[in-house]
């Protein structure tokens, strides 16, 4: 896997991966358009989940009509400042799924796929979550 980052001024930046998609980051100020770097690690940690957790339910032929994952954290006060704890509330709408089917898919992927969140408990990061199933 590779990666390219080019720095657009200010604080932009694009960054790319080897097919060319783009990624965009910038820093915290008025005329900010995208997220910060810490920010998008939080959105590819809920999105490598949310992959799994759909893969999951779809195994278990469970029928998704929506899916969403709020993610919350605390980050050390010093330099540098890194995530100390993340939780991560997961939503399913379905008509057919039950807590127990998302809480495993849930486990399964914080326990044995997503590599994202394993970025962040192997170095130190507690990580947590609640469950919840809203029927559609």
């Amino acid at each position: 896997m590779k990666a390219y980052v080019e720095w657009k001024g200010g604080m932009l930046l694009e960054g790319k991966n080897a097919e060319g998609m783009s990624t965009f980051f910038d820093s915290h100020h008025p005329e900010q358009c995208y997220g910060t770097p810490m920010e998008i690690m939080l959105q590819a940690m809920a999105s490598c989940s949310i992959m799994d957790v759909i893969s999951i339910l779809e195994k278990k032929r469970k029928t998704i009509t929506a899916l969403h994952v709020e993610v919350d954290s605390d980050r050390s006060d010093g330099h540098p400042k890194v995530f100390t704890a993340v939780r991560l509330r997961y939503t399913l709408i379905s008509p057919d799924a039950e807590l127990k089917d998302l809480e495993r898919s849930v486990e399964l992927s914080q326990h044995s796929y997503c590599s994202a969140s394993a970025m962040f408990q192997k170095a130190g990061c507690e990580v947590s979550w609640i469950c919840e199933v809203k029927a559609s």
